[in-house]
């Protein structure tokens, strides 16, 4: 055993504390920064087989161990392996004695500590909830907040509370945010103990270290080529400048590998690592160097790994996120700056063996305005196959479980939703089939894409179909997903890369299928394209996407619009079927990109997608008319549509009824008569209210379908009598006052019958002005409460005054309008006491 290194580890002072909680609790929260132990040193501890306080051990117990097996899980694959490694090496074996490692692809178990990822425990909880021969668990850098840890918390915490009370668990994290945990953890009996490691870290120097002009922002998987280029010239003056190994943070493995491009004659060692790098790198990345090293990483190795000789670190300031458009079915990674927290746990990377030095390409002003900490995985991702886990656990909304945070709803519904479509769930219960997708390994699309693509196309075929699918071929391969498969399928026997994660995965599979899956059939008609599609189709139905008339992209079944990315290697094929197999959508932008996708034809399509399948009778006010038809529908593609020759009635009048309400009352036949009579009443229901009936627009689209019996079209719109309709509303007790309150015409002195204009805010009586003498008040309409306003006009009809008291015109206005009116009209009489003069139509008489 390498005893000098474990009496390094910080950690060991705290096993003490941390083995009396468990035995006061059951349960603990274990804070301990990175580099400090806790993640090889505690599990060892925990199972007696590490050195604890100065003590010995060479294989054999020091301390009281666990009645069973310590289960260390781990977030990534890359972190369970090296996690394992180095305990083996503490203990100075190898893999598979005393400690060992369980993840997918992989299966080489310990007899005391096995290091496993939280899904491999999730399945392993499905199948075995007791957890037979294990005493602990610990739940390692629970912290990063990665959905399946969260859900294989929940699912413990059920264990212990129900069927192991024995169970130990201890929450692992390298911050000191260890409150939630606590008290999750203690459930209705109060927070567990926290036990806390001080940090053997040296200190760090921080180099603000910005761009020379300012970068946009990340958009989408984008990461400015400006912003790369600095960061590789920071990386080359931090070599310069100090001394030591360095490692650089980027966000995905597209960023490194332009990075370690710019590096070139760099005086180092360039290492890329990140979780598709292959074993040996990993390997070689986690040994200490022969010379010195600068290693690009994502965050795997932000607080899993331990980089030996690092004394610099360089902060690209960048992390990826899912994204998930639960409406669209749409999901991705996306590029977000990187939260405080994450910037200090990776600047802490620089002091864990000497005083170290970052540099951040950012401002400290820009640091100060990062999000405090990374937002929780259960907030942002796809949630399928958490729900499927939850439903086959007996919990399919989720809600009897002890979640550090919530899932969203409407992230859930759309999960359901997935599930049902997929006859994973029926009536919110897990059905056998869903219990067989779970059981696969993979999200619950795949997991059907293989288990019925199988019968369809042979196993071989879709265990590799879904191999690709399950970790997509490297962006240069294009958006063709066949082409990159018959790539695959070329090379010999590789044994690093893609291609041989690809055929590890492919037979990891294979084997995954019951026999009776596999059918191998006759050859599918149209090759490689059609076999691939037919899988992918059969992952995401709703992605099935046929062209647009007139080359304006394609249309997906979900309703979605897409389009080919620039310089796709589809366009050439000029397909009228799509498969998508992954799409984003730009912020900003309408319509989804395709990323990868497979030609197909309309058979696959209506095969893969057929849930989707529907003919329905449509019955529609489209393009200013009722359009009657019967559709066939994949999703949102219209295959095929007829004329409907006898639609139903009601179907008729509610598409009639849209109309009116899209287009408006104009549709109707407005005569004269029915629009005075709309003001009349409209001039009543505001002066009196009930129960003169409301006829705005409002309150006649809300009477409208009684007025639509018997229509059929647009054109039956125009016979509908309005002016009866709408004596129809007035109730009987005020159909006989209407021509008294709101009378149509009033005649004046002279005999004339003039209308009254009830179409502005008072009702109005236009009139000549020698009509009206000897009249010295105008009657007052709606029972006498509101005046009629009169319009005096000129002999030619304009208007010359305007009142609503006619005895006080005829007093103090009418001589002014005489003296201006008499020389332009002579021929008109102008007495100088209207009240007394008779009212005429005509000029004065000739003499």
């Amino acid at each position: 055993m390498h005893i000098s290194a474990a009496e390094d580890l910080p950690v060991r002072h705290a096993v003490p504390g941390l083995r009396a909680a468990l035995a006061a609790r059951g349960a603990a929260v274990l804070a301990a920064p990175p580099g400090t132990g806790k993640t090889t040193l505690v599990p060892l501890a925990l199972a007696g087989l590490a050195l604890t306080g100065g003590q010995e051990t060479a294989g054999r117990e020091t301390a009281p161990g666990p009645a069973g097996k310590v289960l260390v899980l781990e977030p990534r694959r890359l972190a369970a392996r090296a996690a394992a490694r180095r305990m083996a090496w503490l203990l100075g074996e190898r893999v598979g004695r005393s400690v060992g490692v369980i993840v997918r692809g992989e299966s080489r178990p310990g007899s005391r500590v096995d290091v496993v990822t939280t899904g491999v425990l999730l399945q392993r909880l499905q199948d075995d909830p007791d957890l037979d021969g294990v005493g602990t668990v610990i739940l390692d850098e629970c912290h990063e907040r990665h959905l399946d840890a969260d859900t294989a918390l929940a699912f413990l915490l059920d264990v212990r509370a129900a069927l192991r009370p024995d169970l130990r668990l201890v929450a692992a994290s390298a911050t000191a945010d260890t409150g939630p945990w606590a008290r999750l953890l203690g459930g209705g009996d109060g927070p567990v103990p926290v036990v806390e490691t001080e940090a053997a870290l040296h200190p760090v120097d921080v180099v603000w270290a910005p761009p020379p002009r300012p970068v946009p922002p990340p958009h989408g998987m984008r990461v400015d080529p400006a912003l790369l280029a600095h960061v590789a010239a920071t990386v080359r003056r931090a070599l310069a400048e100090r001394d030591g190994d360095l490692l650089c943070f980027l966000p995905g493995v597209g960023e490194i590998a332009r990075v370690a491009g710019q590096l070139a004659g760099v005086p180092a060692e360039v290492l890329q690592v990140h979780g598709q790098a292959p074993p040996a790198v990993q390997d070689a990345v986690l040994a200490p160097g022969t010379g010195r090293r600068v290693v690009l990483a994502t965050s795997v190795a932000e607080s899993s790994l331990t980089v030996p000789g690092v004394r610099i670190v360089v902060d690209a300031g960048l992390a990826r996120e899912p994204r998930t458009d639960h409406a669209r079915g749409l999901g991705a990674l996306t590029t977000v700056r990187a939260s405080r927290a994450t910037a200090e746990q990776r600047a802490g990377r620089a002091g864990r063996e000497a005083p170290g030095a970052v540099y951040r390409c950012w401002t400290r002003a820009e640091h100060d305005r990062l999000p405090a900490r990374p937002r929780p995985e259960i907030e942002l991702a796809d949630l399928a196959g958490f729900a499927l886990q939850a439903a086959c656990w007996g919990d399919p909304d989720a809600s009897g479980l002890a979640l550090p945070d919530p899932p969203p709803d409407a992230a859930m519904d759309a999960a359901r939703a997935v599930l049902h479509a997929l006859g994973a769930v029926r009536d919110g219960r897990v059905t056998p089939r869903g219990r067989l997708l779970a059981s696969v390994g993979l999200h619950p699309r795949l997991a059907r894409a293989l288990l019925d693509g199988a019968r369809e196309v042979g196993a071989r075929d879709a265990a590799q179909i879904v191999a690709l699918l399950s970790e997509p071929p490297p962006r240069a391969a294009g958006d063709d997903l066949t082409a990159a498969w018959r790539a695959l399928r070329r090379q010999p026997r590789p044994t690093d890369g893609h291609a041989a994660r690809w055929r590890d995965e492919t037979r990891r599979l294979a084997r995954s299928l019951p026999a009776a899956a596999d059918r191998p059939g006759e050859p599918a008609r149209g090759g490689d394209d059609l076999v691939a599609g037919g899988v992918v189709a059969l992952a995401f139905p709703e992605r099935v996407a046929r062209a647009r008339p007139g080359g304006g992209g394609y249309l997906m079944a979900s309703g979605t619009g897409a389009v080919l990315a620039d310089g796709s290697a589809l366009a050439g094929a000029r397909a009228r079927w799509l498969a998508v197999a992954a799409a984003d959508r730009p912020a900003g932008s309408a319509s989804a990109r395709v990323r990868q996708a497979v030609v197909i034809d309309e058979d696959v399509a209506r095969a893969a997608a057929a849930p989707l399948l529907e003919t329905a009778d449509e019955v529609a006010w489209r393009d200013g008319d009722v359009v009657a038809r019967r559709v066939e529908r994949l999703g949102a593609i219209e295959l095929d549509a007829r004329p409907l020759r006898d639609p139903d009635p009601e179907l008729v009048r509610a598409a009639l009824l849209d109309g009116v309400r899209a287009e408006g009352l104009g549709l109707l036949n407005w005569t004269s008569a029915a629009v005075a009579l709309r003001e009349r009443l409209a001039f009543l229901h505001g002066a009196l209210g009930e129960p003169w009936p409301a006829v705005g627009d409002a309150a006649l689209l809300d009477r409208a379908p009684e007025w639509l019996a018997g229509a059929r079209r647009r054109a039956d719109l125009r016979r509908v009598d309005v002016a009866a309709m709408l004596r129809g509303l007035l109730p009987w007790e005020a159909a006989s006052r209407l021509d008294e309150y709101a009378p149509e015409r009033i005649e004046v002195p002279s005999g004339s019958r003039i209308r009254v204009d009830y179409g502005g805010e008072r009702p109005v009586l236009a009139v000549k002005l020698q009509e009206l003498f000897g009249w010295d008040a105008a009657p007052r309409l709606a029972g006498g409460r509101v005046p009629l306003v009169v319009h005096l006009l000129s002999p030619a009809g304009r208007p010359a005054a305007v009142t609503a008291d006619l005895a006080t015109f005829w007093r103090e206005g009418y001589k002014a309008v005489r003296a201006e009116l008499r020389g332009r009209y002579p021929k008109h009489p102008w007495p100088e006491d209207p009240t007394t003069a008779p009212p005429t139509r005509r000029t004065n008489p000739r003499r």
